[in-house]
């Protein structure tokens, strides 16, 4: 789970050393087909399937002009005549021309698929039957993979190993954070959404799958064969440093998040909590309902976040304030902090009960609703946006730290030392004097 959803009621020779301003025009490129091909395909494709559902379908005589169609016409919806045979002559057109065989289901998914796509936003999504599992198995913290957090890179248009989750296939395989992912079982994964990746990579508990990356220091890219195993998501991690200082990790927001914390941060109470780190980074978000739960167990009384949808009808999501943290907090964010993370930075920021500490979060304000089909397919839509409780507008702007500092990955590499949790202690040290 990377995005902040409301609960549903390879490289060809000629690029081995490619730059990242080479990865971004082909991003682009890639984003711009896509974009087109769902206005043409989509939109147009989508309508036979809709009207079937309604029993409505009639078949309408092809109207070709040498090999043009002859289009006349223009209803207010995209449902009508003129559209219906144009996706009839589309069909044929394939049919007759395209030089492989296409399997129909390829083609209806490729339907939904660019219908969806005509919409230019990249968090809205179709998801196949299949693929529905997937997301469910991912927002529950248990599915059959390999264990590993990914992120989309927004200037290559590659998904990015944001964490190896320790003792998993990944980690046993050598893959590493900061690899792309260019390729999977041989196919392109750049310019695919990070669910599409993800549905790629899992699968039946031990078989295999091929995944290529592009590493920094690496001239070629570089394939692993990764089994897959039951994984089940430590999306919370628990630690005890010296002076009282706890430390809990949240690496994303799934529907076992919630126990996984409040076990953690009753342990640290248990244990003599005087101060706390949160560390929020590479933690891409996930469900809103986990993340208002654990903001209420820190947070003062008042709003923890509202939404507002292009209706204008707000929806508020509160805290009573009967758990408000005493002790001195220090959250941890970075870029990779998003969506729900950001809900929870946002909140802690607003009411002023702890310090912020490393770099400018991602920047998503928006939320997400996954909407299921009576065929078993769904579609994720983005449904409003989200405000913090000073009433914020985040999306593709972040929220800076109060203590602004850039990870040291060199020094991490060398000595071991994260610099920024360093800090962290060292600001709640100077608050516990």
């Amino acid at each position: 789970m990377n995005e902040l959803e409301q609960e549903n009621e390879k490289q060809p020779e000629a690029v081995k050393e490619l730059t990242r301003e080479e990865m971004e025009k082909q991003a682009q490129d890639r984003e711009s087909k896509s974009f087109w091909k769902g206005i043409t395909l989509g939109l147009a494709f989508s309508l036979v399937i809709v009207l079937m559902a309604f029993g409505t379908v009639k078949i309408y005589q092809k109207l070709f002009v040498g090999n043009t169609l002859n289009i006349s016409g223009n209803d207010s919806s995209v449902v009508n005549s003129t559209s219906i045979e144009k996706v009839q002559v589309l069909e044929d057109t394939i049919s007759r021309y395209f030089w492989q065989d296409v399997e129909t289901k390829d083609l209806e998914d490729g339907v939904y698929r660019g219908l969806i796509e005509a919409l230019d936003d990249p968090y809205s999504v179709y998801y196949t039957h299949e693929e529905l599992l997937a997301l469910q198995e991912d927002t529950e913290g248990i599915y059959y993979g390999i264990g590993a957090y990914i992120g989309q890179d927004k200037e290559t248009g590659y998904v990015v190993i944001s964490k190896v989750i320790p003792n998993t296939p990944a980690e046993e395989s050598g893959l590493h954070a900061g690899d792309y992912i260019y390729m999977v079982n041989g196919e392109d994964m750049q310019g695919q959404e990070n669910s599409y990746v993800v549905s790629k990579i899992k699968g039946e508990e031990g078989t295999t799958v091929e995944i290529t990356v592009i590493r920094d220091g690496e001239t070629e890219p570089i394939t692993f064969t990764v089994e897959r195993r039951k994984i089940e998501s430590p999306t919370v991690t628990y630690e005890r440093y010296d002076n009282g200082i706890a430390y809990i990790q949240i690496s994303e927001f799934d529907l076992v998040t919630t126990e996984q914390f409040a076990k953690a941060y009753k342990q640290a109470q248990n244990e003599g909590m005087e101060a706390l780190i949160i560390d929020l980074r590479s933690n891409l978000g996930g469900n809103l309902s986990t993340v208002c739960d654990i903001a209420r167990m820190i947070l003062p009384k008042g709003l923890i976040v509202y939404t507002e949808d292009k209706y204008g009808k707000r929806v508020e999501y509160t805290c009573d304030g009967s758990n408000e943290i005493k002790v001195p907090l220090v959250v941890l964010t970075d870029g990779y902090s998003a969506s729900a993370s950001e809900i929870l930075a946002g909140a802690v920021k607003d009411y002023g009960i702890g310090t912020l500490v490393g770099t400018t979060t991602f920047g998503k304000g928006i939320v997400q609703k996954v909407i299921n089909l009576s065929d078993g397919s769904a579609v994720k839509l983005t449904v409003s946006n989200y405000f913090t409780p000073k009433g914020n507008n985040i999306h593709k702007i972040g929220i800076d730290p109060d203590v602004e500092i850039k990870f040291d990955a060199e020094q991490y590499n060398t000595e071991g030392t994260d610099n920024q949790l360093e800090k962290a202690k060292e600001i709640l040290l100077e608050e516990l004097n």
